[in-house]
């Protein structure tokens, strides 16, 4: 076939699609538009999660908003420390303090701990202060995808990126990406740099004690120093070394069989739209009871 003979059928498929698009309604053209954005979104996070399976995110949402934070700051030093390394050249200290402080049940959930999301809301209703019922693959999703911005569709998004990298990356992974791009200090990002900021070695070679006190600064890293605690970080610090001589060394390779069946149950017993009923469930009676 000839080039010209190509050329005038590429146009005249133009012409056709043009025309039928023209002849939708207004609906249709709206509703066409919606499914296709959705489906490029759908694309490109699943792009991003097969993408960060093998790299580790370049930058994250978190790291431009505190540069940016840091800049508009006089007081505030612009700081960019980070230093990605593979998890074998991570102290295995700090994957078991990290755990054991932020997600004791990290290897028997698949990305959502639903009793401690049930105690975060009914905390949260009462105004009281609010527990952190996310998991450590839950805030590895915030923190690789999405912006730092309370909102329920961010929650949603967050959902449905965990239960991606649940899928795609399996613990090693998630945990491995999780302690490579998490804040430890303002503009402080991954367990390397933290270590060599605070304790002037490598994350290889983290004692007990210096990964306790590494990871109790994760819920307020902009407000503590592990290299100089207050006592209230030490005394946290200490708990967590205590739950880790309990819980032993972590096997991030093990089986379902190598795991406690009990807790395997319990995890198992709800899931995400369990939850998500229950929530729609609890705040139907809450609207009663005030009537």
């Amino acid at each position: 076939m000839s080039k010209k003979k190509k050329n005038s059928r590429k146009k005249s498929s133009r012409r056709a699609g043009g025309r039928r698009w023209r002849q939708l309604s207004f609906g249709r053209k709206v509703w066409r538009v919606i499914w296709v954005g959705v489906l490029a979104l759908i694309g490109f996070s699943i792009f991003q999660v097969l993408f960060c399976a093998v790299f580790n995110p370049p930058l994250t949402p978190l790291m431009v908003k505190r540069f940016f934070q840091q800049a508009k700051d006089p007081d505030r030093v612009v700081r960019f420390e980070r230093d990605y390394v593979p998890l074998d050249q991570i102290s295995a200290n700090l994957v078991n303090a990290v755990i054991v402080s932020e997600d004791g049940l990290y290897m028997y959930h698949h990305g959502f701990d639903i009793r401690q999301m049930k105690m975060a809301y009914i905390e949260s209703k009462k105004g009281r202060r609010e527990r952190g019922g996310s998991t450590i693959s839950q805030q590895t999703a915030k923190n690789c995808f999405l912006p730092h911005k309370h909102s329920l569709v961010r929650k949603a998004v967050e959902a449905y990126y965990t239960s991606l990298i649940e899928l795609v990356w399996g613990k090693k992974r998630i945990i491995e990406c999780y302690l490579n791009v998490i804040e430890f200090g303002d503009g402080i990002y991954g367990c390397e740099a933290a270590s060599q900021h605070y304790f002037g070695h490598s994350a290889a070679t983290l004692s007990k004690r210096e990964a306790a006190l590494l990871a109790v600064c994760l819920p307020t890293p902009l407000k503590s120093n592990p290299g100089r605690p207050s006592r209230y970080l030490s005394r946290q610090a200490s708990i967590v070394q205590g739950r880790m001589s309990s819980y032993g060394h972590i096997n991030l390779d093990a089986t379902r069989e190598d795991l406690n069946p009990h807790y395997l149950a319990m995890m198992e017993e709800e899931n995400l739209w369990d939850f998500a009923w229950w929530v729609l469930t609890d705040g139907k009676s809450m609207n009663k009871k005030k009537k």
